[in-house]
C-alpha cells in the first residue's frame, strides 16, 4: 500500500496563492506596495528604529553581524532578509525568533484580503507581511535587507530609518539595476534618506563617486570606508578605527577576509548606534549565516561524503567567487573538489575563474525545481572554458559519491546559487 505524502503546511499554500497575483517574480516599482501598505494602516510607520541595508555582495554577512551585536547589548531585535534557504520562515524573525506558523499564516491572510486581488509581487505582498508582524510586535529595532537593488525594492517604504547601510556593490543583476558599476550603484543609492546616516563599505570608484553624489543632492551624511573608518588583520586579529578610537577585537567567526571589512561596516553601524566594545565583539564572534562558506557536520550527505568535508556556500558572483577562493586558500590543504550548480541569469565564468587554480574538478548540476537552472553539462562547458577538469553529475548526491570514491580524504564544496544552497539543506535535513 503506497503511503500518502504529507500535506503540505498551510503557509506553504498561502504562499502558493500569493505567487499568482503577478505575471512576473520581478518587476520593481514602489506603487504596488505602498497601496497595500496604506490599506494594512500603514505598519511601515509603526516600526522599531529601522537599519536598512543594501549592497551586491555582504549584506546578509554584515547585517548578521549587527544583529549579534545589538543582541549582546539586550536589545530585542526583527529581522527581514531573503532568500530564505529551506523554509519561507527563515525571511521573517520577530523579537529574535523565526516567525510561527500560525502567526504567518494569519499575517499572509491579512495582506491577501486587503490586497483584494490586485496585482503584486509576491516578495512585495510578503514584505508587507513582516512589516505589519514588526509593527504589531515590540522590539528595539528592526533590520531590513533590500532584496534587488535598493531605490525600487519593496523595502524602501521607510522615510527615516535609524541607519541605512551600503555594502559593496559590484555587476549582478543588470537586466534588474543597468549594466554599468555606476547604474548599479545608483540603484543601491535609492535607499539613501536625507539627514540619515548611512554607512559605506568599501567600493570602487564608480559605485563611491555614484552614492556620494547622491548623498550630497540629498543631505545623506555618509561614513565611509577608508575614510571615516577603517578595518584590517593584524597578529591573527582586527583592529577597526573610527573617530571614537580603537578596538581590537577576535576575527570574525565567519570564514573570510571579505568577513573583515562586513564587520567594518557592521561595527560602523554599532558605533553609530552607541553600542558598546562589548556588543562590537559579540558581533565579530556570535553571528551566525548558513550557507556563507559552511562547514556541514552532520546529516544524511555528510554521511554520504564519509571522509570527505563537506562545504557550503550560496555565492553566485564574480566578486563572490574572488573570495571564496581567498577563505578556501585559508583552510589548510586539502584536494578540493566542486560540486556547482547556476542560474542562466548569473556570470558563470565570472563566479567560476577565481575558484579554477584551487579546484583539482567540477561537477556540473542542475538545480531541481528552478526553471532558470543551467543543466549540469552547460555548467561543465563553461568550467572547461576557464580551464578547469568538470564533468555532469545527475545530483548533489551522486557527486558527492564520485567524489568519495576518487578521493576518499577530499574537500568538497558545493557552491553556485542560494537556490542549490537551501535544496542542499533541506535534503541535509
Amino acid at each position: 500500500m503506497t503511503r500518502a505524502a504529507p500535506e503540505a503546511p498551510g503557509s506553504d499554500r498561502v504562499l502558493e496563492r500569493l505567487m499568482t497575483l503577478h505575471p512576473k517574480i520581478i518587476d520593481l516599482t514602489l506603487g504596488r506596495v505602498e497601496r497595500l501598505l496604506a490599506a494594512l494602516g500603514h505598519p511601515e510607520r509603526r516600526l522599531p528604529p529601522v537599519i536598512h541595508v543594501a549592497g551586491t555582495n555582504g549584506k546578509g554577512s554584515t547585517l548578521a553581524m549587527i544583529r549579534a551585536g545589538l543582541e549582546a547589548e539586550g536589545k530585542v531585535v526583527h529581522v527581514y532578509t531573503s532568500p530564505h534557504l529551506a523554509r519561507f520562515h527563515e525571511r521573517v524573525r520577530v523579537a529574535g525568533e523565526l516567525i510561527a506558523e500560525d502567526a504567518l499564516i494569519a499575517l499572509l491572510e491579512r495582506c491577501e484580503a486587503a490586497n483584494g486581488g490586485a496585482p503584486i509581487t509576491f516578495f512585495e505582498i510578503t514584505t508587507a507581511a513582516a512589516l505589519l508582524a514588526f509593527a504589531e510586535t515590540p522590539a528595539d529595532y528592526t533590520l531590513l535587507e533590500v532584496g534587488l537593488g535598493g531605490r525600487l525594492d519593496a523595502t524602501n517604504v521607510i522615510a527615516e530609518p535609524a541607519a541605512t547601510v551600503i555594502t559593496p556593490v559590484s555587476i549582478d543583476h543588470q537586466q534588474y539595476l543597468g549594466e554599468t558599476l555606476g547604474e548599479i550603484a545608483g540603484e543601491k543609492a535609492g535607499i539613501l534618506k536625507p539627514g540619515v546616516t548611512s554607512v559605506i563599505g568599501p567600493q570602487e570608484a564608480a559605485a563611491l563617486d555614484v552614492i556620494e553624489a547622491r548623498a550630497a543632492a540629498i543631505g545623506a551624511p555618509l561614513t565611509v570606508a577608508n575614510r571615516d573608518w577603517q578595518v584590517w588583520e593584524e597578529r591573527g586579529r582586527i583592529a577597526y578605527l573610527d573617530a571614537r578610537g580603537l578596538l581590537d577585537l577576535p576575527r570574525p567567526n565567519l570564514i573570510g577576509a571579505h568577513q573583515v571589512s562586513n564587520a567594518g561596516a557592521a561595527l560602523a553601524t554599532l558605533r553609530h548606534l552607541g553600542v558598546s566594545e562589548a556588543g562590537c565583539e559579540a558581533a565579530v564572534t556570535r553571528a551566525e549565516w548558513p550557507a556563507r562558506l559552511q562547514r556541514l557536520r552532520r546529516g544524511p550527505l555528510v554521511e554520504a561524503a564519509g571522509g570527505c568535508e563537506l562545504w557550503l556556500d550560496g555565492g553566485h558572483n564574480p566578486a563572490a567567487g574572488e573570495a571564496l577562493a581567498e577563505a578556501l586558500g585559508r583552510l589548510p590543504e586539502r584536494p578540493l573538489h566542486l560540486v556547482t550548480g547556476m542560474l542562466n541569469t548569473k556570470d558563470i565564468s565570472g563566479f567560476l575563474r577565481p575558484l579554477a587554480a584551487l579546484a583539482r574538478d567540477l561537477r556540473g548540476v542542475s538545480i531541481p525545481g528552478e526553471a532558470a537552472t543551467l543543466s549540469g553539462p552547460e555548467t561543465v562547458a563553461v568550467a572547461r572554458g576557464v580551464g578547469m577538469k568538470a564533468e555532469p553529475a545527475a545530483d548533489v548526491a551522486d557527486a558527492i559519491a564520485e567524489i568519495r570514491a576518487g578521493d576518499p580524504g577530499a574537500r568538497i564544496l558545493i557552491c553556485g546559487s542560494l537556490y542549490l544552497a537551501g535544496r542542499v539543506l533541506r535534503e541535509n535535513g
